[in-house]
């Protein structure tokens, strides 16, 4: 019971958080008013969202193999 209390509260407060979040993106983005970005200025951005989905995407792929292959149940002393 204590278990799904703490799951609901955990949720409430992550939904609030994003709503914040989402409240003072938008905000701030009408504080902006009419901004046109170049080209150049689209590529950036999306070179620097492609590079973070491929760094994430790789970096899970890593945790989901080490996990499969036993690499974390190894021991931290090392071999006896």
């Amino acid at each position: 019971m204590r278990h799904g209390l703490v799951a609901w509260i955990a949720l409430a407060i992550a939904v609030v958080a994003v709503a914040v979040v989402v409240t003072v993106s938008a905000g701030v983005w009408r504080a902006l008013g009419a901004s046109e970005i170049s080209p150049a200025g689209w590529l950036a951005m999306s070179l620097g969202v492609l590079f973070s989905l491929a760094l994430g995407v790789g970096l899970m792929a890593l945790v989901f193999f080490s996990n499969r292959r036993g690499y974390d149940d190894q021991d931290r002393n090392g071999p006896a």
